[in-house]
């Protein structure tokens, strides 16, 4: 029996650890379009990112500045690892619930004039996320 467990905890130790990815995305809305960008997220983004296996950290609005009135939206999701980001995206842009509110929330014309995402992953002196 303790020639199993240490078997077992040697196929363990040896296994690839995951290191959990974040991403930082940053959407610049298109002028006037703050209001329903954020609609789209609080309706349908984040329960499509959760369907898709996202989990949802945290979203903010950032606060207007002079070069940019309406501010930006800046959310942070998180994934198990680099290649599961790569396939959650890859689902959730496919699905066709996704495709449908894209379209109807772009009928006048785009939401989003620019995105800018960042990788990272936690350090080690890091407080724990909720």
């Amino acid at each position: 029996m303790i020639a199993h467990l240490l078997s077992a905890l040697a196929l363990a130790a040896a296994a690839p650890q995951q290191t959990p990815v974040y991403e930082l995305r940053v959407y610049t809305p298109a002028p006037g379009k703050l209001a329903e960008l954020n609609a789209r997220f609080r309706n349908h983004t984040t329960k499509l990112f959760a369907k898709h296996g996202m989990r949802n950290v945290a979203y903010w609005n950032e606060l207007p500045t002079p070069e940019r009135p309406e501010g930006r939206i800046v959310y942070v999701v998180s994934y198990p690892s680099k290649e599961a980001r790569e396939a959650d995206w890859k689902s959730f842009i496919a699905d066709p619930e996704w495709q449908k509110v894209y379209k109807n929330s772009e009928v006048n014309g785009p939401l989003v004039a620019k995105i800018d995402s960042t990788f990272m992953t936690m350090t080690d002196y890091s407080p724990p996320l909720p």
